[in-house]
């Protein structure tokens, strides 16, 4: 049995879509970076800790996953207002970024770790473009502030890497881990 420690609905979504069976139980850690910690740093760190947050018995598969958008060495995490999400498709606009998601499978006291990393160029927005997506509310609960698969796959001029990473969760990396890990793809 996999247990997937996240509350993200895209994350299960891309676990169904790919028939992997699972269960959510969710894990609550503080996402805040340390000083001085880089981003590659920051999403193992906190994957690490919420597959350990998580109750599970010995047999089960723990995953869990953090995401954040880089650009220019700035991490933007979720925004936390309408005027944030503002601030960050201003910075995401006209120019390439990162996104990196740390995965982390955990089973009993063995761990299996990733960190996967897509770049994302996004084409210029204006000001009217800008604030209208701010609006519509979906930047909301995304690290960056934009949805690849909602209303801002319009912006989106290309991607060198995992698109599933850009949604939260690199399916392949994922797929990998939980072979290396011995997970039996016919248990469902």
């Amino acid at each position: 049995m996999i247990v997937l420690a996240s509350k993200s609905p895209r994350r299960r979504e891309i676990l169904a879509q790919a028939g992997i069976a699972f269960e959510v139980r969710t894990a609550d850690v503080e996402e805040k970076r340390r000083p001085g910690e880089d981003a590659d740093a920051y999403v193992a760190r906190l994957s690490l800790e919420k597959s350990e947050g998580v109750e599970a018995a010995e047999e089960e598969f723990v995953l869990a996953a953090d995401t954040v958008v880089v650009v220019d060495g700035d991490v933007l995490e979720k925004p936390d207002s309408e005027q944030d999400a503002v601030r960050m498709l201003r910075l995401l606009s006209a120019r390439s970024h990162q996104v990196l998601t740390g995965v982390c499978l955990r089973r009993g006291k063995r761990r299996w770790s990733a960190v996967e990393s897509t770049e994302v160029a996004f084409s210029p927005l204006t000001d009217e473009e800008i604030q209208d997506y701010a609006q519509c509310g979906e930047p909301m609960d995304k690290a960056g502030a934009y949805a690849i698969q909602g209303r801002a796959s319009r912006f989106v001029e290309g991607i060198r890497g995992c698109y599933f990473n850009v949604m939260g969760l690199p399916l392949s990396r994922v797929y990998r881990l939980l072979k290396e890990a011995g997970y039996s793809f016919t248990e469902g």
